[in-house]
């Protein structure tokens, strides 16, 4: 039965996600009162663990590993919040979808490897749901008309607090692979200790490599950091550099044997943000605090060049509105802007000389751009009218020159956009705090055109946010001009990559994982997609490339990465991977801090 007219959405793409202490959820009902909305789920872990005692066939207990480990919050029990048969909503053949962040997955060893240190958990993330019943909410009318309803429904508001926090009993602990003794014929891996000067070789990661593997190029370790630990944010790829920041360090190696390229550069302080992108001439933007203190702000700006790592120009970001976070910001680029974030406002300037082009304030209904996108398109969302009847999010096209919007998406009421998925098409992942429910739409000039309508449960892998929304903090989700590419949600073995048409919200192809472990999208390669498998306990992770033409879409194998470095490449709380000509890179976005032993900053693998 579709929606009756001008009323609020009865559902979401995915399955109500319960809190503590209830039953299973049924099917069909109107969800209780929405309330305002909590952050997305945290992300999806790192591959599971060999099996540890138990009979055969048993999986092991899960543990922390990729990503930060989730702890237990009001969504991931069963609970009362299924819906029920009611006079809008049959049951339908939608199973429940759970949001696209899943569980963390144990890292191989049982460690939870390298990375974040515990954190005090808040209330709040959700995690994977138990299965029950759901229907697409906006199911039954053209695209035109579905935008039209939406435009006269929405609402969502309130700053975004997503806070995911470490194991209380278990600390991240390093540890080394295979054998220490240098394979026959392989060069010492220089490790260099995290400020670019290499060093003695102290561990061989080559050791025990097999046949077909690819090797370790090099590595890097981190830099001291404080007992609190410290962020690593970024990395850039470029034809000579690979480029890292940690701290209040930004080192660059040469791509082929991890040689300093240039000086590190040494803030005055911690760093609190980067621009995620480079620009088309390689170059990036860092913010760092302006003081030592915890509550100093983050306000300092610098340029720097990739490849060469002359320092630019400098600004110091002004005070924005009252309820700004100055503690942390979201940086972003589109063409030849910089956008500043700061939670209820954003700042724009000219990326090549620093100049202010534009601030984007408060405007209309007590709107506040609460976050940015960048890339192709910038995309921006507001939180307007929060703590009244009228609370809703507004999502935005912004021109990048003059931070004026190109149009308006006013989010149906008790929806809020979470993330996007992509700038160019733009689509958006909304979520219901209420209803427990998600929902994946493609934008075009400010209507919705298109809907994700799978019955299935996606998971890629996203960061965390603390005072203000993180929209492009999600990786493993891919984008063309006409289809995205998600991985599903598998809780044990292999999972499959999703190609959707974005002009309908229906399934084009789907491809499994080539072994039993998950695979998820990393970026396009002309018109093939390049994936990620996550190694296992007993042999490294690989890069593979799918064709998205055609009839066949099974992942032709490019890099195998050693399996005497997958507790390493699977230990990390939060990572950055990308690969570039023939080239793997990994890198961890957190330092635990802790002074027993040098933790993995950087590794790089090749053939």
């Amino acid at each position: 039965m579709s929606q009756p007219p001008n009323q609020p959405p009865q559902g979401g793409f995915g399955a109500p996600q319960d809190p503590p202490g209830g039953q299973h959820p049924g099917q069909g009902a109107p969800p209780p009162p929405a309330q305002p909305p909590q952050a997305p789920p945290p992300p999806q872990g790192a591959p599971q663990a060999p099996p540890q005692g138990g009979a055969p066939g048993t999986p092991p207990a899960p543990q922390p590993g990729y990503g930060y480990p989730q702890q237990p919050g009001p969504y991931n029990q069963p609970g009362p919040y299924g819906q029920q048969p009611g006079p809008y909503a049959q049951p339908g053949p939608y199973a429940p979808q759970p949001g696209p962040y899943g569980q963390p997955q144990p890292g191989p060893y049982g460690q939870p490897g390298y990375g974040y240190p515990q954190q005090p958990q808040f209330p709040g993330p959700p995690g994977t749901p138990p299965g029950g019943g759901s229907r697409n909410p906006f199911k039954g009318k053209p695209a035109i008309i579905i935008g039209a309803a939406l435009a006269a429904a929405l609402v969502i508001g309130g700053t975004v607090i997503a806070v995911s926090g470490g194991d209380g009993d278990k600390k991240p602990e390093a540890k080394k692979s295979g054998d220490a003794k240098p394979s026959a014929g392989e060069a010492p891996i220089n490790p260099g200790d995290g400020d670019g000067g290499g060093g003695e070789d102290t561990e061989d990661l080559n050791a025990g490599r097999q046949a077909g593997e690819s090797k370790v190029l090099w590595y890097k370790e981190g830099p001291d950091a404080p007992g609190s630990g410290a962020d690593a944010p970024g990395m850039w790829i470029t034809e000579k550099t690979a480029v890292k920041a940690a701290y209040k360090q930004v080192f660059a190696y040469n791509v082929g044997d991890g040689k300093p390229a240039w000086p590190e550069i040494t803030l005055p302080q911690e760093i609190c943000s980067v621009t995620p992108e480079k620009t088309a001439d390689d170059k990036i933007v860092v913010a760092y605090k302006e003081g030592t203190k915890d509550t100093a702000d983050c306000n300092q700006l610098m340029e720097i060049d990739l490849n060469t790592g002359k320092k630019g120009w400098t600004e110091e970001i002004p005070a924005g509105e009252l309820f700004d976070s100055m503690l942390q910001l979201g940086l972003t680029v589109t063409g030849d802007t910089l956008v500043v974030g700061r939670g209820q406002s954003g700042v724009g300037y000219d990326v090549t000389t620093g100049d202010k082009l534009w601030d984007k304030k408060r405007y209309g209904s007590a709107c506040f751009p609460a976050a940015f996108a960048g890339g192709s398109k910038l995309i921006g969302v507001s939180s307007c009218a929060a703590g009244s009847d009228n609370e809703h999010d507004e999502v935005q096209e912004l021109d990048p020159a003059t931070g004026k919007a190109k149009w308006t998406w006013k989010v149906p009421k008790g929806w809020q956009a979470a993330r996007t998925y992509s700038t160019d098409p733009v689509v958006m992942y909304l979520t219901n705090e209420d209803k427990k429910q998600w929902n994946i739409s493609t934008l075009n000039n400010g209507k919705v055109t298109a809907q994700v309508d799978i019955d299935e449960s996606f998971a890629p892998e996203c960061g965390w946010a603390i005072l203000s929304r993180d929209l492009q903090g999600c990786q493993g989700v891919a984008a063309d001009k006409d289809t995205l590419y998600l991985p599903t949600d598998a809780k044990t073995g292999a999972n499959e990559i999703v190609a959707i048409n974005m002009a309908t919200g229906k399934e084009k192809w789907r491809t499994k994982s080539p072994v039993e472990e998950r695979m998820q999208p990393l970026k396009m390669d002309g018109t093939n997609l390049l994936a990620y498998v996550q190694p296992s306990y007993d042999s490294g992770g690989r890069v593979v490339s799918i064709p998205t033409g055609g009839s066949s879409h099974t992942p032709k194998k490019l890099l195998q990465n050693p399996q005497g470095t997958a507790d390493i490449e699977s230990g990390f709380y939060s990572k950055d991977v990308d690969y570039v000509d023939g080239r793997f890179y990994i890198s961890t976005t957190r330092l635990s801090g802790r002074d027993e032993t040098k933790e993995k900053l950087m590794l790089a693998y090749g053939k």
